[in-house]
């Protein structure tokens, strides 16, 4: 949408201009907005919370680089690998499905290009071409890379199942697995977290915080710390301007958390490399994982302390008392990120530690974690994405609901974008409020507000607010392989 075709939406912000454009938000600008209106608490009113408002500890653990297919394509039930599929490979010849017992994997290209190329046209069958192409690989069967000709490319065909992911295909068993959940974007890592906490990318004016001065892309301005894309001579500051959903959180008085696993995280100079250098990541360094510093609603609101280590989140769970915030986004480091070439085996011990600590804490019993991984990575699923606007809905990825309200061993089919998690966030506690210009009090240039999709399903659907609270399922770090899952088809 233009520019000035959205000001002419917005009516009431036609006058913004010159200095208080300049400035952010001047406090006349929020003034004319429709005020979040906060929640009132059950315990304020001496009344049982009801329904949805049963939780009031909303938990995000992202993970990184798994489509639906590679982790669940063989669960029962499941929109799984179907029969007869062999994906082509540059030389000829195709691959079909086949387990992977390989704690590392490689993946493939997992930018918009690779994300349009895999698809092809529906087809769902270049992600073995994607990935040899990436690798360096040509007709002939030769690499350029460090991993094997069987392995470039091809891995992005194997699959994994209760012998090597036993906790995850356990927690599918006990409670909440959706098959029909796609990433918001069709794109990488970066616009996929910025995606996570505002329900938008853009690239904004770097000299001008002007939230209206913003435009959508998949593309959006890498963080500063040993960043540059290819156009750059030197990394630059990222402006992320426009309004995320701890902006209304924080006017609502809502507490949230974002918690990092410090180590590293990649540092692609190409959002479709298969391979990159790595970079610090901690509270302290913009990144790919961790965005929030460089948005400017975070500075203002003086949040940036809500960043923080994930020691704060383990101590906050071990409380006598709840002292977690409402709202929680645990993002991890390279080391247990399950991103290629991560450990799967790390991966799953780590998510199993924080689903452990949840259940120990005396917030289960009004807890909804939503446990995704933020990309396909290159790896094969066999579902055509929908296509609700511009920026996608990208590639089918894992994603399931733990909570004592979660339906037992249900497997939810609705159409689903990790643009839920925000509708659910705003549901629980503000009163349904959205991000949307017209409305949020800090009007941004975004032609979205996936929220209000129609198309997309509701996570109510994956709980049941009448059942008796179910205890926590408690597993260990260092599970016992599963048994083997039956073969596509």
């Amino acid at each position: 949408m233009a520019f000035d075709a959205l000001r002419r939406r917005l009516g009431a912000y036609r006058s913004l201009t010159g200095s208080a454009a300049r400035g952010g938000l001047a406090a006349g600008l929020v003034c004319a907005a429709v005020l979040v209106a906060a929640p009132v608490s059950s315990a304020a009113t001496g009344e049982e919370p009801e329904g949805i408002h049963k939780i009031q500890h909303v938990i995000v653990i992202t993970q990184e680089n798994r489509s639906f297919d590679t982790y669940f394509g063989t669960y029962p039930g499941a929109n799984g690998i179907p029969a007869g599929v062999c994906v082509p490979r540059l030389a000829g010849e195709c691959v079909k499905p086949y387990f992977n017992p390989e704690d590392t994997n490689y993946g493939g290209p997992h930018g918009t290009e690779a994300s349009a190329n895999d698809i092809n046209g529906g087809m769902m069958n270049g992600f073995v071409r994607s990935a040899e192409e990436g690798f360096g690989c040509n007709e002939t069967g030769g690499c350029e890379s460090k991993c094997s000709v069987t392995q470039c490319g091809v891995d992005t065909m194997g699959y994994h199942d209760a012998r090597d992911i036993p906790n995850y295909w356990k927690y599918a068993e006990e409670f909440v697995l959706q098959d029909s959940l796609f990433e918001s974007v069709s794109s990488w890592s970066l616009p996929q977290h910025l995606w996570l906490v505002s329900g938008w990318s853009a690239k904004c004016a770097l000299k001008n915080a002007n939230p209206l001065q913003c435009a959508g892309t998949l593309s959006p301005e890498r963080p500063a710390k040993g960043w540059s894309a290819p156009i750059e001579t030197s990394p630059r500051k990222a402006n992320y301007a426009w309004t995320d959903i701890t902006y209304l959180l924080h006017k609502a008085g809502v507490s949230w958390g974002y918690f990092i696993h410090s180590g590293t995280e990649p540092d692609c100079q190409l959002n479709e490399a298969v391979s990159c250098r790595t970079k610090l990541l901690n509270v302290r360094t913009p990144g790919i994982w961790n965005p929030l510093p460089d948005f400017l609603d975070v500075k203002e609101d003086g949040q940036l302390k809500n960043i923080q280590p994930l020691k704060n989140f383990y101590a906050d769970a071990k409380s006598a008392t709840c002292a977690l915030p409402n709202v929680s986004w645990i993002v991890p480091s390279q080391e247990v990120s399950e991103h290629p070439p991560g450990s799967i085996a790390k991966g799953q011990a780590y998510v199993t530690t924080l689903i452990n600590a949840i259940g120990r804490s005396p917030c289960w019993g009004s807890t909804a974690i939503f446990l995704n991984w933020d990309d396909w990575g290159g790896f094969y699923d066999h579902v055509t994405p929908p296509v609700l606007d511009e920026y996608g809905l990208g590639m089918r990825v894992p994603g399931l609901v733990i909570s004592p309200f979660a339906k037992k061993g249900f497997i939810d089919h609705q159409l689903l974008s990790q643009d839920n998690y925000l509708k659910f966030i705003e549901d629980v506690f503000l009163n349904g409020q959205r991000l949307n210009p017209a409305t949020d009090g800090r009007p941004d240039a975004r032609n979205v507000v996936r929220e209000e999709n129609p198309q997309l399903g509701s996570l109510v659907e994956d709980f049941n607010f009448s059942q008796s609270p179910r205890p926590p399922l408690f597993l260990s770090p260092r599970p016992a392989p599963g048994p083997a899952s039956t073969p596509p088809g």
